[in-house]
């Protein structure tokens, strides 16, 4: 049988086709516009979504025995608010997960409310980018518009609503609204209240792996797919890439160099940081995770090399870095504030330590490395939970890199792993699709199948050392500037 994962992304949707033993047969993807309509804000248009994902089964499916397809599911980006009417209909464009209006509201959280309550509540406390802050901001500043919800839904529970008929979303995805209780996996009442919503107002909760209905008779006729197509919960997208990448189990780590930047660690039992520093969130093998997250990380990258360098070509410009461990010029990647660790959405990208010699490469380097850096920077609170992380899988854009898994396993002194498909959320998807169609009998199984390592990255001792000293000078930086970016 074949099988469909969907990867909505911020700039695009990735779809892949998967066989049941793995074998990617297609993989196509669309673009869509990203709206920044005031500083701080990101948005955009749930339609979009929608559009480009029927272009790209239509396209994915091409040459294809579409009678094989058994299931589909998704991996999304995470937080992002879609408010549906009574009728269905998008009433404003979806804010996303990197948007940052939400700085009133966040503090109302985390200092009226308190962090303490959230924590209890939630296992996690008011990040800027969260779904539930937003609804905040729209009950005060929109509050015609807040009126009118009737369903509020996640980025890619909005492509299972229209591909099904079914509101619905999964445990992963549901954990980063700050409206789920997450060791206990139901909606918080106490959240509900905080936030002036009903469990009405919210879809139905399942694990990731479930099925929550079939393709809608006229999308069948439209795609040439099957009326029985299933339709699966799907993920959150870190928590479908950790899939995609076998992690998944007990103690395993994934890092996600994608637009944004995640160190994932799965567990088989709930546990919070007394910080909340880190996210404690539902995992989508039916367990939990920990996962700190940072907003720019491969987008750093792009930003740095596309729009200030005024070029693509990446391989060369990191072709041209030669001084590994020995960089002066440091960089605090936070273009759109940050989260993890510092839950800060003032914070703002830094370059520090720039002299006459510097040059064009050793920027680049400092780039490469402050993403490094600051993923680094949420390994050190999971290390303070006793949490001992001895190898990684890589996945994301960012992966594609030779030297920059080269700087992450040495900024990190441990093994990373490259899987044979670094297709993240996609691949994560479409191994849901198989596990909720009856093809494996659970997601730890498809990811023991389906997941091979191709190549390990080792760490170097003199390397490593010398990153270790960097690493002590980055993590000054930021509390050393802090205040200044209020004032900013």
């Amino acid at each position: 049988m074949l099988y469909i994962g969907i990867d909505l992304g911020t700039s695009a949707v990735k779809l892949l086709l998967m066989d049941g033993g793995g074998k990617i047969h297609n993989i196509v993807s669309k673009e869509y516009p990203l709206y920044f309509p005031h500083p701080g804000w990101s948005e955009q248009k749930p339609e979009d979504w929608y559009e480009k994902t029927i272009e790209g089964i239509h396209e994915l499916l091409e040459g294809a025995d579409k009678s094989q397809v058994a299931g589909i599911s998704f991996g999304g980006q995470m937080h992002g608010l879609v408010a549906l009417d009574g009728e269905d209909k998008v009433i404003r464009p979806a804010i996303l997960w990197n948007d940052g209006r939400t700085a009133e509201e966040t503090d109302y959280l985390n200092q009226q409310i308190g962090r303490e309550k959230l924590s209890e509540y939630t296992a996690n406390i008011a990040f800027a980018g969260f779904t539930a802050p937003k609804l905040l901001w729209m009950k005060n500043n929109e509050p015609e518009n807040f009126a009118r919800i009737a369903k509020i839904m996640l980025p890619k529970d909005y492509l299972a609503y229209c591909l099904s008929g079914n509101h619905c979303t999964d445990y992963s995805d549901a954990s980063g609204m700050l409206l789920m209780d997450v060791k206990n996996k139901c909606w918080s009442k106490e959240m509900l209240e905080i936030c002036h919503v009903t469990e009405e107002q919210l879809p139905k909760l399942y694990e990731s792996y479930e099925v929550v209905g079939t393709l809608k008779p006229e999308l069948a006729k439209e795609t040439g797919l099957s009326e029985e197509v299933r339709i699966v919960a799907g993920a959150g997208d870190n928590a479908a890439a950790a899939v995609g990448t076998g992690t998944v189990g007990d103690g395993m780590c994934n890092i996600s160099l994608g637009t944004s930047g995640t160190i994932f660690i799965s567990s088989k039992s709930f546990g919070v940081d007394e910080n909340n520093a880190l996210h404690s969130f539902a995992h989508a093998d039916g367990r939990y995770h920990l996962m700190g997250c940072m907003l720019s990380a491969a987008s750093c990258n792009k930003w740095w090399s596309e729009d200030i360098l005024g070029t693509a070509d990446f391989a060369s410009e990191q072709a041209a870095i030669t001084k590994l461990g020995e960089n002066q010029v440091f960089y605090l990647p936070y273009l759109m504030g940050e989260r993890s660790p510092h839950n800060d959405p003032k914070a703002r990208g830094t370059f520090i330590g720039m002299t006459m010699d510097t040059t064009r490469a050793d920027m680049t380097q400092a780039v490469l490395e402050g993403v490094a850096f600051a993923l680094r920077d949420s390994l050190e609170v999971a290390g303070k939970l006793g949490v001992k992380i001895e190898r990684t899988k890589i996945c994301g854009g960012g992966a594609k890199s030779p030297l920059w898994k080269r700087i992450i396993a040495n900024v990190m002194n441990f093994k990373v792993d490259v899987i044979e498909s670094e297709e993240g959320p996609g691949y994560g998807g479409a191994i849901l699709a198989a596990v909720g169609c009856g093809e494996f009998g659970s997601v730890e199984e498809a990811a023991g199948k389906l997941v091979k390592v191709i190549d390990t990255v080792e760490p170097e001792e003199e390397l490593a050392a010398k990153y270790e000293e960097r690493y002590q000078k980055f993590r000054k930086i930021y509390p050393a500037v802090k205040d200044l970016f209020q004032e900013l």
